[in-house]
């Protein structure tokens, strides 16, 4: 428990140092939601009464999530670069610890980032409750903690930082598009909507719209039992590479 609790701190203090990170984050959401929303808004609406920019703030908060949550697994391979992850590997640190407390300091991270999102809310025609703000920080949280372990998987068999960037550009991409961020999954083509389906992003994103909108793909049971589904799986695949790496 204390190695879980001082790889978890670890990382919260890494974010913190990097303010200026914080102040960024708020750059690329605010483009998609006042620049991309605005121009694609005067084209397309929401569903229903909607419009499209309050229809895409719950996907760019997943998306901010996104980001966050995966990247945060790069000090896993900035750690095995400069010898620290071989120092943590010889601890008695159990792989289990190692993996979580990872995972819970980058879904940590995560949350902060996606929690500063909200205060664009107001801008886009929602009017936040302290209700909302509870259930988004849970959904957020449990969006981030599953983002962050399928991180942790791809990082544990990278050997350098441009690898891993370029690993999960490819994947982090098609994980957005495919998630119902921008447009509904419902009517899209078959092969699509195939791709959706397994597309745990799309169950997080839906989560989101269930806190933010009247609007939902899926039913909220499905939607967290794929999420859950999806979390166990990847920090079960991440504590398996890392006793393997051992």
């Amino acid at each position: 428990m204390a190695a879980l609790w001082a790889i978890f701190y670890r990382e919260l203090i890494r974010y913190w140092r990097e303010k200026i990170r914080i102040i960024t984050s708020l750059v690329q959401p605010a483009i998609w939601l006042f620049v991309m929303g605005g121009g694609m808004g005067a084209a397309f609406n929401g569903p229903g009464d909607v419009s499209y920019r309050t229809f895409i703030f719950p996907g760019i908060v997943g998306m901010t999530v996104l980001f966050s949550a995966i990247f945060s697994s790069i000090s896993i391979v900035w750690d095995r670069e400069f010898g620290f992850l071989k120092e943590v590997l010889v601890s008695p640190a159990s792989r289990e610890s190692i993996v979580l407390g990872k995972a819970l300091g980058g879904a940590t991270t995560a949350v902060i980032q996606g929690m500063i999102i909200l205060i664009f809310a107001p801008a886009v025609g929602i009017n936040l409750t302290f209700s909302m703000v509870v259930k988004a920080f849970v959904t957020m949280y449990f969006i981030a903690l599953t983002m962050a372990a399928f991180g942790i998987v791809i990082a544990a068999r990278m050997q350098s930082m441009q690898g891993f960037q370029f690993v999960t550009n490819f994947i982090v991409m098609p994980l957005f598009f495919l998630s119902g961020a921008i447009y509904p999954l419902k009517g899209i083509p078959g092969w699509l909507a195939a791709l959706a389906a397994i597309n745990p992003l799309a169950y997080g994103i839906d989560l989101l719209k269930h806190v933010f909108l009247p609007y939902h793909e899926y039913s909220l049971t499905t939607d967290i039992a794929v999420m859950a589904g999806f979390c166990v799986l990847f920090l079960f695949l991440g504590i398996l590479l890392f006793k393997k790496d051992g």
